[in-house]
């Protein structure tokens, strides 16, 4: 179970990541502790157990699930639809794993396609330079751990061999799942980022969809 202290670390750098959001949670207002009823447990990993979140407090429609799909994109790529807020690992036989997500917030969210150019397990975080020009206070550096903006695992996106800044990866505030609210990054809930993470391997094609389609 996640302790208090820790908790309370991840809601005061979580609003600091490039791919995270400003965004407080609904119920923050009217309760001490905005984690509170979040979680449920956790799940064994090294070196931080991932912390599961209730999904009764969630639309049923973000769970993970196996779903039709009959997209011209090949099984074992990654597509990213921003206005639907899922994201699809495409399966043979028309099939599809799906997954909730946050996304970037308008103006900052990115379409295109790229591929998986390096993963992270537990990854450290920096932030861009644009970021730091526009907040000077910003920690240069956050290690890996349980108050990381990048969660449990990363899926850092490439393009011509160049990192693109934009990433997969998790998110220490589950109730963003379904909104548009980081800058530009996908964010993911832990449990389910840790599972992508063991399905897909780095050259894995990621298609970033926006209004339908994605700059080739």
């Amino acid at each position: 179970m996640l302790t208090r202290r820790l908790l309370l670390g991840a809601i005061a750098i979580a609003p600091l990541a490039a791919c995270q959001s400003i965004q407080q949670p609904p119920q923050a207002a009217a309760e001490a502790d905005p984690y509170a009823g979040w979680y449920i447990g956790s799940m064994p990993d090294k070196p931080h157990n991932v912390p599961l979140v209730d999904r009764s407090r969630m639309d049923p429609k973000y769970a993970r699930q196996t779903v039709a799909y009959n997209g011209p994109e090949k099984p074992g790529s990654i597509v990213v639809h921003i206005d639907e807020r899922m994201l699809y690992l495409v399966q043979a036989d028309n099939k599809a794993i799906r997954y909730g997500v946050g996304v970037g917030k308008q103006g900052f969210s990115w379409k295109g396609t790229a591929t998986v150019g390096r993963k992270g397990v537990w990854p450290a975080w920096s932030p861009t330079t644009t970021m730091v020009s526009l907040k000077p206070d910003l920690p240069r550096h956050v290690e890996a751990g349980l108050d990381n903006p990048l969660g449990a695992r990363a899926l850092y996106l490439h393009q011509n061999g160049a990192d693109t800044l934009f990433r997969i990866h998790g998110t220490n505030e589950p109730w963003s799942i379904g909104e548009q609210v980081s800058s530009g990054c996908v964010r993911m809930l832990n449990e389910d980022i840790v599972d992508l993470y063991e399905r897909v391997p780095v050259g894995t094609t990621v298609y970033v969809k926006r209004n339908g389609r994605y700059r080739v």
